[in-house]
């Protein structure tokens, strides 16, 4: 089963939905405006990716809490606020993707 972590509003998390329904695959999407993250999901997506890279610097979320102002452990930051994870991230048992990646996902699918 492919996990999508996203927002609904995110145009990256739509159009990975999309890319799978368009292929009848079924996806679990987990809106990180509900739930987080769990510790060992982290802990899998940790594996491919550095805590940093999963940080979005960019994001809405960042700016309006003025985090480029402050010292913080970017580990318990993305684990109290999910909404500062880049989306969207994708899982399938071992294989990570982080934000809109169809031509690996075509491998994932063959």
């Amino acid at each position: 089963m492919i996990q999508i972590f996203g927002v609904k509003n995110c145009n990256d998390t739509k159009k990975a939905i999309r890319f799978f329904k368009d292929r009848k695959i079924n996806v679990q999407f987990i809106n990180l405006k509900e739930k987080g993250i769990s510790k060992g999901e982290l802990k899998s997506i940790t594996k491919k990716f550095d805590i940093e890279e999963l940080l979005d610097r960019e994001g809405k979320e960042f700016k309006k809490r003025n985090l480029e102002y402050y010292v913080f452990d970017t580990l318990e930051l993305l684990m109290e606020y999910p909404l500062l994870f880049k989306t969207p991230i994708l899982r399938e048992k071992d294989k990570v993707t982080l934000g809109y990646c169809p031509e690996i996902w075509k491998e994932w699918i063959k």
